[in-house]
């Protein structure tokens, strides 16, 4: 598999390719592998669920997950000092960091960019890594954002969330330019999400693709390096999406009184974050 890989000829598309449709609905060769994944996460909760519930002996791979599952519920709880609220939010975050995870390994198999369908007009590969398709790391973006926008509403009410945004600017003038700019700084935060996770994906599929394709029959020797490189790459954007996810939730619930420094709060989180993920990389 990785000489059928070396072998490929290099071609490279930003955008995900219709393999089919379904009725009106194109169907992506990036969706037919996040289905995948999204049915394979589904498929380990759901068994390692069964395994703890029957008290039944469990293996490595489910030890290994419900060891992540404790260290990151644990990280939710110091960032979000209200244990009733961290308790609620935790599984987005955590369900998040374990889907993406899954997604960016199945998107650097070596089926990934080998396997082509279609006819002698028009080949498309039948698989795409999910993270390398803007739309899903989009779609992650807007969920993140919007389910902090969610619980932030469950703690302040509707109107007590919307003060952070919207003030009188006749009796507070800086406090309506400051909601003016939490407006825009959401939208950047949706923008950041979208763009590092996808940048980083992609850029991981195409370095592999041009070893394999430079390396030649010295793929062997050279691709399981730049494999074990990926698979630490691929949880450490895990790792920072469900903290900024996490961070953007606890300045939500946050108290009112605290908002006027979120916006700063914001940026030297996300800073420490950016700056621990370089350090490690």
């Amino acid at each position: 598999m990785l000489l059928q890989i070396a072998n490929a000829t290099p071609h490279i598309d930003i955008a995900a390719e219709e393999v089919f449709r379904i009725g009106f609905i194109p169907v992506t060769n990036s969706m037919i592998l996040n289905i995948f994944s999204l049915f394979l996460t589904a498929f380990i909760f759901l068994k390692i669920s069964k395994e703890l519930k029957n008290q039944k002996r469990r293996g490595f791979v489910s030890r290994l997950f419900i060891w992540i599952y404790s260290a990151l519920r644990k990280q939710v709880f110091e960032i979000i000092p209200d244990r009733n609220i961290a308790r609620i939010v935790a599984p987005i975050p955590i369900t998040m960091f374990f889907f993406i995870m899954i997604s960016y390994y199945l998107g650097i198999l070596p089926i990934v960019g080998t396997i082509s369908v279609g006819n002698s007009d028009h080949m498309v590969h039948l698989f795409r890594g999910p993270a390398s398709d803007l739309n899903f790391t989009l779609g992650l973006a807007i969920v993140s954002i919007v389910g902090a926008q969610i619980y932030a509403i469950k703690v302040h009410g509707f109107f007590g969330n919307l003060s952070r945004y919207i003030r009188n600017p006749l009796t507070d003038p800086a406090g309506a330019f400051e909601g003016l700019l939490e407006i825009i700084a959401e939208f950047s935060r949706m923008i950041s999400l979208t763009l590092r996770l996808f940048g980083n994906v992609f850029a991981g599929e195409i370095l592999i693709m041009m070893i394999a394709f430079l390396s030649g029959y010295g793929s062997p020797i050279a691709l399981p390096i730049f494999y074990l490189f990926e698979l630490f790459i691929g949880a450490i954007q895990s790792y920072i999406f469900f903290m900024l996810t996490t961070i953007f939730t606890s300045l939500g619930v946050a108290h009112l009184e605290h908002s006027e420094t979120s916006s700063s709060d914001t940026q030297k989180m996300e800073g420490e974050v950016i700056k621990t993920s370089k350090q490690n990389n």
